[in-house]
Order: C-alpha cells, then structure tokens, then sequence
C-alpha cells in the first residue's frame, strides 16, 4: 500500500487505456505517453498493461507503507527517496514508511511512478485508467489527493540498481537544423487534406505551432496562423483517436490525445504518426512543434525503431536478473 502525502491536480492513475468501448462513447484514456509506462513495467517484469501513477502537475510525495519496488519514468526531473537522490529511470526498492518526492521536471512533462507488480484499483471495462470526463475508473473516477491510499501488490524485488536509457537518448528525432527547443513530429496527410487550400498545406508543415494554455489530456490547441479551407464544408461525424489534427472553424489545429473524444465533425487535416506520439505527451504548454509530412508507409515502419526499444530492454533486464542470481547463487555455494 501507498499513501499520497502531496499532490496537485489533475495526477491520477492510468494504465494503457481501454480500447474497444467507443461505439459505447467511451473513450480510450489511458497514460499520455505509453511509452515510458511500457518501460517501466519491463523493468519491473510487470505485465504491459499494468497501472502507474500518471504525474501532470508537481510535487508528488507518497509514503509506502510497505517494502516496494519501484521506478519514475517519463521525466527528468529531482527524485528524492527519504532525502536521498535517485536517479529517473532506474529501479530501487523503498522500505516501509519510506517516502518518495517527486520535483518538477528538467526535462519532459509528464512522469510514471510505477510499482513491481502495479496498482490494484478496479478494473472498469477492461482497464484500470481513471477517465476523468466520465468519473469512472483509477480511483474512484478522480484525481489523487492528499490523503488517498492505494493497493499494491507489495512486491520487492531481489535485484535493483539497473534502469533503462530514456527513448529520447535511444530514439532518432526527425533530422533537422532548426532550433533543439522545438519538438519535431511525423505526420501524414489526413482524409480532409485536400479541403484546405494550398497555402494552408504549406503552412501546417512549415509553422512552428505553439501548445497553447488550452491545452490537456484530450488533446492540445496549437496556437500559429489559422489553416483556410478551399470552401465551406460540413462533414458527417466520424471516429476519433490519439493523434488526429483537427481544424475548427478559427482555423488554429486541435491534436486529440488520450482523452480524445470518441467521435468528431472539425476537418482533418493530418495525422501524428504512433510512434511519435509519446514525444508529444512529452510536450509542455507553451511549446513550439513542427509537423513533418511522411507517407503512411513511412509511418508504420517507425514503430519498428521503438519496438526494437523495448525488446531489447526486455534482454537486458532478463540477462541482468539471471546474471545477478547466478552470482547470488555461487556466493552462497562458496559460503556453504
């Protein structure tokens, strides 16, 4: 069991989502970036889908109540256990009653407390994720707060003390000379493409978009100069996923997120491609992004990259763990 001691807003639990319940209005929530939690449960040797702590907003201190493995992925940002530093990305055990803070992040925007063997909260159609727009889910349909107390499945690992190299330091970004602070992404021309007029096709590939205040987990307004169609239109309501470019009648995109609704009507101009959509969960408000076009193609060979990731993240901590045993297990045969 856990104990949250600090938090702020909008921090909740997550897991990766639950597809399938959109012709029931549901949508899919889940964590923003699937990515670091998918990391942090192969550290850990949890199932993929298991439930972390999804952080928006900062400090976090949680006490444990019992002795837990764990790791903070997603950021980098000041991570204290009892005072002591430890690093993003790596695993460590905290005995009971040890507290952990999380700072806010150096780098990235939202960071993933996950725990060896994940966080027992309901499972409401098919997944753990708090959906907060339907106030179901996690815990109890709600943020965390000061106060709240979580189940675990008290798992403390025999062997710590290896971690994973961030996506961000592993995974090539689109090449470009442009300045660093900009967050470059892949995009395809969506079905509404041709609707706008060539100067506004232009433009989406060439403005560095601003993520502006009105900005969450359904998805982030972009804030640059408006996108002009050819004419007049009015589309029927179609389906709706992470990373759809829509453009409302003011002109300024729309890039649905996790908390995407689950149908939609605004014209859809581009597509961020699933394999970049974690470096845009990343993404603070008030970020610049530029959007590159590449062919649908070109977008599902790039998930091959990421997947590469994480088997091999899956070797290492295998061959870690069995190396670690191998040694326990000679040390206590030489004792003997």
């Amino acid at each position: 069991m856990i104990t949250i001691l600090e938090t702020s807003a909008l921090n909740t639990v997550q897991d990766l989502g639950r597809p399938g319940y959109r012709n029931l209005g549901v949508g899919t929530s889940g964590v923003m970036d699937a990515l670091a939690l998918q990391v942090g449960n192969i550290l850990l040797g949890n199932q993929m889908d298991d439930a972390c702590i999804e952080l928006q907003t900062y400090p976090f201190v949680l006490r444990f109540e019992t002795a837990t493995t764990f790791t903070v992925t997603g950021i980098d940002a000041a991570i204290e256990l009892d005072g002591r530093t430890i690093l993003p990305w790596m695993i460590e055990t905290a005995a009971a009653g040890q507290v952990l803070r999380v700072g806010p992040p150096k780098a990235g925007a939202r960071g993933y407390i996950c725990l060896a063997g994940g966080i027992e909260v309901p499972v409401v159609l098919g997944s753990r994720s708090t959906q907060l727009r339907g106030s179901f889910g996690g815990l109890d349909g709600r943020p965390l707060e000061a106060g709240d107390t979580l189940e675990t499945i008290a798992t403390a690992l025999d062997v710590v003390g290896y971690g994973a190299l961030p996506p961000a330091a592993v995974l090539d970004a689109v090449a470009t000379a442009e300045d660093s602070k900009v967050i470059h992404l892949r995009a395809m021309p969506a079905t509404d493409y041709a609707l706008f007029t060539p100067e506004a096709q232009q433009r989406l590939w060439d403005t560095p978009w601003r993520i502006t205040p009105q900005s969450n987990r359904v998805g982030y307004r972009l804030s640059g100069a408006p996108l002009e169609l050819r004419h007049r239109v009015e589309l029927r309501s179609y389906g709706v996923i992470a990373g759809i470019v829509q453009v409302p009648p003011a002109g300024e995109p729309i890039v649905q997120l996790a908390d995407a609704n689950t149908v939609g009507g605004y014209p859809r101009i581009a597509t961020v491609i699933e394999a970049d959509l974690w470096r845009l969960a990343q993404a603070r408000i008030g970020t610049r992004i530029r959007l590159h076009e590449c062919s649908f193609a070109e977008g599902v060979a790039a998930m091959q990259p990421v997947n590469a990731y994480l088997d091999k993240l899956r070797m290492m901590v295998a061959h870690y763990r069995s190396s670690a045993h191998s040694r326990a297990g000679m040390k206590s045969g030489a004792k003997a």
